[in-house]
């Protein structure tokens, strides 16, 4: 168990999956640079976030910018939004009558992805939320601003290993301050950081190649 002085920022994990050394540096040498995708991101983080927006239909509780946290894991942050759905067999909340179904549901501004950095980012949300509310959460969403659609999240115990694992080496590398190296791919691209990391420096070699090369190539000659 974690205490909360070692928390890591859960929304860190996209991050993380996306590049190790985004992750690093934001996170750990907490340098940061905007660009259109992540502005973009935060008009539509803003809205979902509105603290003070709680809405009740029907059966259905919405809360937006709810706070969370896991001890095992060692992290916290926020939820976009959490539904509360009354049903027969859930959780109880304080000053509601009935049971309720917990579904995080994160916003995102683009569209689903290839890989799964999104997927990652809700359920370590829901994982945050079984434990602190002592309950099983099966699924949750992902609302894509560009599609402006939902994209249903199953939350197996493959996906969740997954996401623990990767908190795990995060507070390895946080532990060690340490922020490691990254190979150039398309993806560098889009990268905000892409001119703080400077990518194309990773592919210079070691003082000591140089050398050796340049010793094996007068061998030669």
């Amino acid at each position: 168990m974690y205490n909360e002085d070692e928390f890591l920022q859960l929304s860190g994990i996209q991050h993380f999956a996306f590049c190790r050394r985004q992750w690093a540096l934001a996170y750990i040498e907490m340098q940061w640079q905007e660009n259109v995708r992540t502005v973009e991101g935060k008009i539509l983080h803003e809205n979902a976030h509105d603290a003070s927006l709680r809405e009740k239909r029907g059966d259905l509780l919405i809360v937006r910018a709810m706070p969370i946290h896991s001890r095992e894991m060692g992290v916290s942050g926020e939820c976009d939004v959490v539904e509360f759905h009354r049903c027969t067999n859930g959780v109880s909340l304080d000053g509601r009558d009935g049971s309720y179904a917990v579904v995080p549901v994160e916003y995102k501004r683009g569209k689903p992805k290839e890989n799964d950095v999104d997927i990652l980012q809700v359920t370590a949300q829901a994982l945050c939320l079984e434990e602190m509310l002592c309950c099983i959460i099966p699924y949750g969403y992902i609302y894509y601003g560009e599609t402006r659609h939902r994209m249903k999240v199953v939350f197996t115990d493959e996906i969740k290993g997954k996401v623990k694992s990767m908190f795990t080496e995060m507070h390895k590398y946080y532990d060690q301050q340490y922020t490691p190296k990254v190979k150039i791919s398309r993806k560098c691209n889009a990268c905000s950081l892409k001119d703080i990391c400077l990518p194309v420096l990773n592919k210079k070699k070691s003082v000591s190649g140089y050398i050796e090369k340049i010793l094996a190539e007068e061998e030669e000659t």
